[in-house]
């Protein structure tokens, strides 16, 4: 590719040297003249070998010509026009056949080079700027939809034999799909008001108007290809309608969750679409997926804090469903081999998702700067499983009382910290006594995480306390770290069933003669005879802890950069950084370590006491 070429040879294309042709046909592209969208031009620009070599200052030149001449020419429209045509007849197609390959990949990249410039070097955010109808005497293409713009790349990311999502055009088909389907665009004729002394201000953000996203509602709208869903129900679908593989879908995704792109796919898709989440929650090999998500936050130091974010998220949102919380305690997996800490052989997938929370939590923990977010959203889906939790493992269950002991040991030492500062000198301070100032509020705040682990347990013991031996098992061998709380007055009623459950297995112990010292395995021999006589008298029942995600009302205020980012991570094209307005850019990606957006996501709870009924996360 390149700028302004030099004066096009004027005589047959076919009788000129490769190169010569993409110089003649690149000059054309941007120059006065305009080609119909039936030219047999197109054909020859798109088919023809684009190896130049022009500096940069070529690139521009051509691209400013461009922009110059588009307003009548038009041809920006019918380049993504002929791109659009040629990624359906890649997809429509058995086998992608090589000629409408090489014109697909043709036109992304010249497309590509030139909407760089325009958004660059764009004068308004306006898209009229880019000229992108066709002109009124120019016959209106029909033989293409928006059911097909989100349709084409699913095809193109799911493969068959998963070769698709290792070609560009599919990597680039998943960043156009993911930059569609996260935008949204203000009105802004109702974006003021007049505040009566003749001036205008903006309106608070909750009273903007958005234009609806076509995109986004024909994603939420997607059925699976095998299951006609008007067929069964005989309902009237709102909006396009796409068909979508999900088994292949379902399949890919689990093949390619370490691209972080491939994360925030599957998030809008169990998020936004009803379909695709039933559809996963039914599936029986739920290891395809949770492993490598599992797999990404036992890396979480080496992962974005956006990623771990995603990956919390789509947990939280699976473990919302009863059945989902019972199966994965089924599935059993024979090793994890990424996980060093131990050998974990003939671990449950319910058993390993506890411990990888739990970590992730530890982890958050050593940082010089914690997240309560992330905390948030861990014991949240830790919550939702409680109920649910069969046959726990003795490291999970370790763990999980670990998990008490460790948000105990924050909660003490805030707790010093903010009774020294009370009963401090007017005036008087240490250098190793600097508070933040929202030491209370952090207290509080750990105070409730306390009180969610508490719950957590609480659940455990009293509906599924039979089938959970070990954990019984872990209570009992850490049982001197709940008694400082017995008496505290928020967590008095939430510790009394857990020693109503000490009460009845210590005394079990007590009867039991033994010559010399207990052993692991005679304790648990004990705990599991009489797990069979437990009946749970004298346990109080405390209404269900259950937590729900909601998106926010302005998603757009986070995924739209945080979509761009992606983008341009992966991207070949290096944008001019002070062109980039989205966010700073004088931090690598990779190295940022909060988020971008301050008011993404909504974590809400379904009746918690002590805690606000709806948590702000920043996703």
């Amino acid at each position: 590719m390149g700028g302004v070429p030099s004066t096009p040879r004027w005589g047959s294309a076919a009788e000129m040297r490769p190169a010569e042709t993409a110089e003649y046909l690149i000059g054309a592209l941007v120059g006065e003249k305009s080609y119909p969208l039936a030219s047999d031009y197109w054909q020859k620009l798109l088919e023809s070998p684009l190896h130049l070599r022009w500096p940069s200052h070529r690139v521009l030149q051509a691209s400013q010509l461009f922009a110059q001449n588009n307003c009548k020419t038009r041809h920006l429209a019918k380049i993504l026009v002929h791109l659009a045509w040629c990624l359906q007849e890649c997809v429509s197609a058995s086998g992608v056949p090589s000629a409408a390959l090489v014109r697909a990949l043709n036109a992304l990249y010249i497309s590509s080079v030139f909407l760089k410039y325009f958004i660059e070097n764009a004068k308004s955010d306006h898209f009229e700027e880019l000229h992108l109808s066709l002109d009124e005497n120019e016959a209106k293409p029909t033989s293409f939809s928006k059911a097909n713009f989100v349709l084409l790349p699913f095809n193109l990311f799911v493969g068959s034999s998963g070769e698709a999502t290792r070609s560009p055009l599919a990597e680039n088909s998943l960043n156009v799909l993911l930059i569609l389907i996260h935008y949204r665009k203000c009105i802004e004729t109702d974006y003021v008001k007049d505040r009566g002394d003749h001036s205008s201000e903006p309106l608070p953000k909750e009273d903007a108007c958005f234009s609806e996203n076509p995109y986004c509602k024909a994603l939420e709208n997607a059925q699976d290809i095998e299951f006609d869903r008007l067929d069964v129900e005989g309902n009237v679908q709102n909006g396009p309608l796409v068909r979508l593989p999900f088994a292949s879908l379902f399949d890919t995704l689990g093949l390619y969750l370490a691209d972080e792109r491939s994360i925030l796919l599957l998030y809008s898709m169990v998020q936004g679409n009803s379909a695709f989440l039933e559809y996963v929650l039914v599936r029986t090999d739920l290891d395809t997926l949770l492993m490598p998500m599992l797999e990404t936050l036992y890396n979480a130091s080496r992962r974005t804090s956006n990623q771990i974010y995603m990956v919390l998220i789509i947990l939280l949102i699976l473990s919302q469903d009863s059945s989902f919380n019972a199966s994965i305690h089924k599935l059993m997996l024979p090793n994890v081999p990424w996980y060093q800490e131990r050998l974990l052989h003939q671990t449950s997938l319910g058993s390993l998702m506890v411990i990888i929370l739990i970590r992730t939590v530890k982890y958050n923990l050593s940082k010089l700067r914690q997240d309560v977010y992330l905390h948030t959203n861990c014991l949240a889906t830790l919550a939702n499983m409680a109920p649910h939790v069969h046959r726990l493992s003795a490291y999970a269950s370790q763990r999980l009382v670990s998990l008490f002991d460790m948000l105990a040991r924050k909660y003490n030492k805030l707790a010093e910290m903010s009774n020294n500062k009370m009963h401090m000198p007017n005036g008087e301070s240490r250098e190793e006594d600097n508070l933040p100032e929202d030491t209370t509020a952090e207290l509080h705040i750990y105070t409730d995480f306390l009180r969610i682990v508490l719950e957590i347990l609480n659940a455990i013991l009293t509906y599924t306390l039979p089938r959970n031996p070990e954990v019984v098992y872990a209570i009992m061998h850490r049982q001197e770290v709940f008694q400082p709380f017995r008496n505290h007055p928020r967590f008095n009623e939430l510790l009394e069933n857990i020693f109503t459950v000490l009460d009845f297995f210590n005394s079990r112990m007590d009867a039991q003669k033994m010559d010399g010292e207990w052993s692991v395995e005679k304790v648990l021999q004990v705990i599991v005879i009489n797990c069979r006589s437990w009946r749970g008298e004298g346990m109080k029942m405390f209404t269900q802890l259950r937590f729900t995600y909601e998106q926010e009302s302005h998603p757009e205020e986070f995924f739209i950069p945080y979509v761009w980012q992606l983008v341009l991570s992966c991207s070949s094209f290096s944008f001019n950084p002070n062109s980039i307005n989205l966010f700073p850019v004088d931090l690598p990606l990779e190295k940022q370590d909060s988020f971008v957006g301050e008011d993404g996501q909504k974590l809400q709870s379904g009746g918690l006491n002590g805690l606000e009924q709806q948590v702000d996360v920043l996703v």
